[in-house]
């Protein structure tokens, strides 16, 4: 292998760093190039932690990737020219690529409901959750997947004063287990959140959100966490891609159009056990972006790489700083019987966070 072959990850989350970090190691003689809008890694899965005003870690990417002879760019990428093998930046020369890994990521989904871009906060995102501070009064979050639950819980413990609403037309963890909805409910209720979990949102306003009974319910806050996106380099860059956005790949990740381009984490649709595709999440991020960069390095030794092999095992979520569910599952994703909780479970959670972000930054 030779310094002619160069390698351009597109993102620096989980998938980005797992896909970097493994390529610094297998594809030696390679030059590695990251390119991320941002120039500080922060671990997603704290956001709503910092959206309740914790301090959460924060890395310093050049800094990170430099020690691994990774080169950083500080930019945000415009346009892949598929043509070219290059990616255009906005405010740096273009990046020409051998083998392109796009791991961009996804952002909250702010299209589907009116009023929701103009008038709600998200916390996908570190420059989400910056523009964000709990106002006194009441907080209004909509959406009652991992996200909403989270905050929703972290929001209420660490500002007692302050009256949570959870909004969505579906009980909370309503894809977990019943022992693990039960306790979801009994905590977020012992910490002071009303559920309404028969309420569909039609349109938000400054004033608060409006529900499908024609009903307004004021807040202080919006913050809206129904859902993701992904970003649209890949569709206006002539990649193929699903109805979302989210590109098309083979067993081995390989873009469907493109086989020079892999894809990884939530910007990629990826089968998995059984048949369903895999759930945008950390787990998946990091398997996906470690198989990737395998799949690059088998290419350019001129092997055939070969099929991503993964099962799921457990999901978690926090429930505030002591508490949280721990859903064991089975390979396809769905429930088993065993769940963790209270402080047992809140201990699993945070070792299970702090090895995804050591995976991600080593």
């Amino acid at each position: 292998m030779t310094g002619q072959h160069r390698i351009v990850v597109l993102g620096a989350g989980y998938a980005g760093l797992a896909a970097a970090g493994r390529l610094a190691k297998k594809a030696r003689g390679a030059e590695i190039t990251v390119v991320d809008a941002s120039s500080r890694f922060v671990e997603r899965v704290r956001l709503h932690q910092q959206a309740a005003g914790q301090q959460i870690p924060v890395w310093d990417l050049r800094e990170l990737l430099t020690s691994k002879k990774i080169h950083f760019v500080c930019a945000r990428a415009t346009k892949i020219d598929t043509e070219g093998k290059r990616v255009l930046l906005d405010n740096a020369m273009p990046l020409a690529y051998d083998a392109l890994v796009y791991a961009l990521g996804s952002i909250g989904d702010s299209n589907g409901v009116p009023g929701v871009a103009e008038h709600a906060y998200s916390v996908s995102t570190p420059a989400d959750v910056d523009r964000f501070q709990p106002p006194r009064g009441r907080i209004v979050v909509v959406g009652a997947g991992s996200t909403g639950i989270e905050l929703a819980a972290e929001l209420a413990e660490s500002q007692p004063d302050s009256r949570i609403l959870l909004l969505s037309p579906d009980e909370p963890g309503a894809w977990l287990s019943p022992k693990a909805r039960a306790h979801i409910r009994r905590t977020l209720e012992r910490l002071g959140v009303e559920i309404h979990s028969d309420a569909k949102v039609i349109e938000v306003t400054d004033d608060g959100v409006r529900l499908a009974d024609g009903s307004l319910i004021e807040a202080a806050a919006t913050v809206w966490t129904a859902g993701f996106a992904v970003p649209d380099l890949a569709a206006r860059s002539g990649i193929a891609v699903d109805r979302t956005g989210r590109v098309l790949t083979d067993p081995a990740l390989r873009s469907l159009s493109h086989p020079e381009i892999h894809a990884a984490g939530d910007s990629a649709v990826v089968a998995g056990p059984g048949g369903r595709e895999l759930r945008m999440a950390c787990a998946t991020a990091l398997p996906t972006g470690k198989h990737a960069a395998d799949a690059v390095v088998a290419r350019l030794r001129g092997a055939e790489p070969g099929p991503l092999r993964f099962r799921y095992v457990m999901q978690c979520l926090s429930l505030g700083r002591h508490d949280a569910v721990v859903q064991l599952l089975r390979a396809d994703d769905a429930p088993a019987r065993i769940v963790l909780t209270g402080r047992t479970g809140a201990w699993v959670k945070e070792r299970i966070v702090r090895g995804a972000g050591w995976t991600a930054r080593h």
